[in-house]
């Protein structure tokens, strides 16, 4: 079985050897190299070719993201996976644009640092629970950013006004000649798409996109 070769990169020597005990566990990954900065770590991947690169994010010089984006601009098939005492949401977006494939915190359990190094070099992505997080959120927030018809159907505008001013469901089917059954599908549909969970916050979107004037 073909190894999952990994360059470990950090500034702290106790941090490396760390890093490299927990992953000799694993029969199926290799540690190749180690580099203690982010000019040092362009370098090992040139010569070393891993296939996963192990990045602290804070290192003095060229720290983590900045090394990051020089290696996956010039080495397409390197992943690069961060390593960070602190998940800051700056941190975290800014990984991901300089082509991080995992975000990972040092606290986390050996068995986790294994999981990512084997996800991303299959071609996926390791984010553990704290980045995750940050992550959905700022998808919800570009989603909540988009104009309701990029959303939402014409229906689903029209009954969403409806809902703002004020109307019942029963009182919507008839305004619309529809059945209360229907009504409730596509206010379900609409909660969905805009990951919202209560009329009342319905309201307040249908207030703040303009579709209700008050």
């Amino acid at each position: 079985m073909r190894k999952i070769r990994v360059l470990v990169v950090d500034d702290h020597t106790i941090v490396r050897d760390g890093i490299k005990t927990l992953l000799a566990l694993s029969s199926d990954i290799e540690v190749v190299g180690e580099a203690e900065n982010g000019l040092e770590a362009q370098r090992k991947v040139g010569e070393l070719k891993p296939n996963v690169v192990l990045m602290d994010i804070s290192m003095p010089g060229i720290d983590g993201i900045e090394a990051a984006r020089a290696i996956t601009s010039k080495f397409k098939d390197v992943k690069v996976i961060m390593l960070t005492q602190y998940e800051g949401k700056e941190d975290v977006l800014e990984a991901i644009k300089a082509g991080a494939k995992g975000f990972i915190s040092k606290k986390a359990a050996s068995t986790e640092l294994v999981q990512a190094v084997r996800a991303v070099s299959s071609g996926g992505a390791y984010f553990s629970p704290g980045v995750a997080k940050i992550l959905m959120d700022e998808c919800m927030d570009l989603i909540k950013e988009k104009a309701p018809h990029e959303i939402l159907t014409p229906r689903e505008i029209e009954i969403l006004k409806l809902i703002g001013e004020g109307y019942s469901d029963k009182e919507i089917a008839q305004i619309l000649f529809l059945s209360p059954r229907t009504v409730e599908t596509h206010k379900a549909k609409i909660m969905e798409k805009l990951h919202l969970r209560k009329k009342v916050e319905l309201i307040k979107y249908a207030i703040k996109k303009g579709i209700v004037k008050l």
